[in-house]
């Protein structure tokens, strides 16, 4: 019965079992990404298949339904590839992307979800291929605050006031007269009030100290770097080592105990992410593509490694990174693909 076929219980049977579905209109993009959120919940959670909130959605529109059933096909259909595909070298990935282009018009859906499933066979491998890390789930649940792909503000207990750059998490110590904060990853910029307590902040097996300052503390592969706005800091590579004072419009890199030169900057420029813009001055692409998929909520996976080498100047919006890359593109001639709204790969 049609009723049974579209029901919510135990995952909806697919819609190729209901005659009346291949007369519904095509299924929208919002439609595909809500369909695959809701899968995910209830992959995770199996009751939420008979909540009232996942009925209430299944039931409010056909498409949803039938969006539903592509969803369950698209994860069956590519788990064992997907298996296969991650395991093996990066230019193969090649022969994949031109099988995820949307069907022309007309073609039944079912070859639209073979084309969807070869898309997620992708995507588990950008996780593999393009250095995706579950660590940071683990440092996330030590987290006191976080923010995902986009900035966020955050007030201390001291009132110290902390902008969270996109894809970053800090935790917090304020114990024994200390006030302590750990970059677990990503960035933050701190403007630190005055309480006569020590302030320090500890980022990549170095430290930060405050001597009464605006500065940002900022991840950089295996170490981290510190640009000052205002006022000072004093900046240790490891425990022990000596410190490096830094005062306003001055920057530093450390890593693996060593520091760097102390450089002149304009900290303005630099940390204008704040205001929503990043700006570059002779930059590798590579640097530029990791830092707009901060405000990517997916992933963007860069397949050139000599494109990424060739150097970038500009300055670029973080509310649109996709737009910014197809201004990018225009200029440096490459082109993106973007897979169900959530994975861009430049090539």
């Amino acid at each position: 019965m049609q009723g049974e076929c579209c029901r919510a219980r135990d995952h909806p049977t697919p819609a190729r079992e209901c005659p009346s579905m291949s007369r519904l209109p095509p299924i929208t993009e919002a439609q595909s990404r809500a369909a695959l959120q809701w899968l995910s919940r209830i992959n995770e959670q199996p009751a939420q298949a008979e909540g009232a909130a996942f009925k209430r959605w299944l039931l409010a529109d056909p498409g949803h339904r039938e969006a539903y059933a592509q969803a369950q096909a698209l994860w069956q259909n590519s788990a064992a590839p997907a298996a296969r595909l991650a395991v093996e070298e990066q230019a193969k990935l090649q022969r994949y992307l031109d099988a995820m282009a949307r069907p022309p018009a007309g073609r039944p859906w079912r070859q639209r979800v073979a084309a969807l499933a070869m898309a997620a066979c992708l995507v588990l491998a950008v996780g593999v291929a393009g250095g995706w890390h579950p660590g940071l789930w683990l440092q996330d649940l030590q987290a006191d605050y976080r923010s995902a792909d986009q900035v966020r503000q955050v007030t201390l207990a001291d009132q110290s006031q902390v902008t969270l750059d996109a894809g970053s998490a800090i935790a917090v110590d304020f114990v024994q007269g200390e006030r302590r904060v750990r970059l677990l990853h990503g960035a933050a910029f701190f403007q630190v009030t005055h309480t006569g307590a020590p302030f320090l902040v500890e980022a990549a097996g170095g430290e930060v100290r405050v001597l009464g300052t605006q500065f940002e503390v900022r991840e950089r592969g295996e170490g981290a770097q510190v640009t000052v706005r205002s006022g000072r800091v004093a900046v240790s590579p490891a425990p022990g080592a000596a410190a490096r004072e830094l005062t306003a419009n001055q920057q530093v890199a450390y890593a693996a105990g060593l520091v760097a030169d102390t450089l002149a900057v304009d900290s303005d420029s630099r940390l204008a992410w704040r205001q929503g813009w990043l700006n570059y001055y002779q930059v590798p692409l590579a640097q530029v593509i990791g830092d707009l998929g901060r405000y990517y909520p997916g992933r963007i996976l860069l397949l050139d490694d000599e494109l990424g080498q060739r150097k970038v100047s500009g300055s670029f919006p973080v509310a649109e990174p996709l737009l910014a890359l197809d201004s990018l593109g225009k200029v440096m001639g490459f082109s993106r693909q973007t897979v169900l709204g959530r994975f861009t790969v430049i090539r």
